[in-house]
């Protein structure tokens, strides 16, 4: 159970959390913090300020104003809480600040908690990085007629992401009125409307030469950011003192996302070959001249001048493939040759693996635990395929399923 301090819980966004934290099997409100709230009307103990809370909680999630970032900070520190801050609107110093707090402390920051907004975060930088400055860049965002701070936190974030991908040289132009010189190539333009009840929209418009790319992405409730802030709850306890933010939770969740298993493969060991390159690829050419389609290539490092190479591929080619390594045994008398074709090939992939270190050593642990021995292994920067015996298939999966939650 995740023990939980809302700050600002006499706001919209502070009563949109508790509604949802309440009805969470996982999360324990176990106080509010607001300086106007009556306490009467929540259903636990709030109090004016942090410093006189005298509960102990796991995270504190921020939904209040930008002025009391100080006062939150401190009552964090001393209670040695994580903190989740999702308010906008926060100065340079006041980002500065928090920034210093995190070298203490776990802080998660988001300009938006929505998930859907964050994607769109790494959307708009892939648009980018392909039209590069062949397309004009405008941003537009609309918000209630309540919200005080335009632009919004999210369309600077929005910004800030594009403007990365061309290493920070663009400038913002926040609405053309009055301005009479032509759109630079190097514009990023952002643009507030403040209307009605729009709870909020957020579009990145890239437009080139007789056509137009738009990345949109709207709130129809503020549920959506609640979600957000209470997984970032959940990701932010138990990490060290740091800075992290959507990205990195976004990374952690994406780690491994998908598994696939395969009964159709065989293993062939190649044992005791004399580092001869030339020998080694004409191995090679001939069974790509028969059409064999090899997988989880794997060769060691040469020892005494021998190496040991072993590939997968499709059961029906084993009896093939034996005939072309018999005349390379006939050569190399010592060359020892292992097929195994009761096996099963399990492949778990997932954009995080790239950033995200130990997946390797997590899937290896599963498979200890489950005492299953895995034959061999093989690695890309998002991929890891593991071969081991059929026998053992579906405890490893289910075992993985439950590592990695998929």
């Amino acid at each position: 159970m995740v023990r939980m301090i809302i700050n600002g819980c006499g706001g919209t966004m502070g009563r949109v959390l508790a509604d949802m934290a309440q009805v969470s099997t996982d999360i324990e409100i176990v106080a509010g913090v607001d300086p106007v709230a009556q306490a009467a009307e929540f259903s636990f103990p709030v109090y004016q300020a942090l410093d006189d809370c005298d509960k102990a909680a796991d995270v504190i999630i921020d939904f209040s104003l930008p002025e009391s970032l100080t006062g939150l900070l401190d009552g964090a520190l001393k209670k040695k809480s994580p903190l989740v801050i999702a308010t906008t609107g926060h100065t340079a110093d006041d980002k500065a600040l928090i920034r210093k707090h995190s070298e203490s402390l776990p802080v998660f920051q988001a300009a938006n908690m929505s998930l859907g907004i964050n994607l769109m975060s790494e959307l708009i930088q892939k648009a980018a990085a392909v039209l590069g400055d062949r397309f004009d860049i405008e941003i537009i965002e609309k918000h209630h007629n309540l919200k005080k701070d335009a632009p919004s936190g999210t369309a600077y974030a929005l910004a800030d992401a594009i403007n990365q991908v061309f290493m920070n040289s663009k400038n913002y132009v926040f609405g053309r009125h009055t301005r009479t010189d032509q759109r630079k190539v190097k514009d990023i333009g952002i643009h507030a409307v403040r209307a009605g009840s729009i709870v909020g929209e957020h579009q990145a418009l890239f437009a080139g030469k007789d056509e137009v790319l738009e990345v949109r992405h709207s709130a129809y409730s503020k549920q959506v950011f609640s979600v957000g802030a209470l997984q970032a709850a959940r990701f932010i306890v138990g990490k060290p003192p740091g800075y992290y933010t959507m990205k990195d939770m976004i990374v952690e969740q994406s780690t491994v996302t998908h598994m696939y298993t395969s009964d159709e493969e065989a293993l062939v060991s190649l044992y005791d070959i004399p580092y001869d390159p030339v020998k080694i690829t004409e191995v090679f050419k001939k069974m790509g001249e028969q059409k064999i389609n090899l997988d989880m290539i794997s060769q060691t490092a040469s020892v005494h001048d021998k190496v040991n190479i072993s590939f997968t591929m499709p059961r029906k080619d084993v009896e093939k493939t034996m005939v072309l390594l018999k005349d390379l045994q006939d050569s190399l008398p010592q060359l020892q040759i292992d097929v195994l074709t009761d096996i099963t090939k399990i492949t778990v992939e997932g954009p995080g693996m790239e950033v995200q270190s130990g997946v390797a050593a997590q899937v290896f642990e599963v498979m200890a635990n489950q005492g299953i021995a895995l034959k061999t292994v093989t690695t890309s920067e998002t991929k890891i395929s593991y071969i081991i015996p059929q026998t053992d298939s579906q405890r490893a999966i289910e075992a993985i399923k439950a590592a990695f939650g998929i």
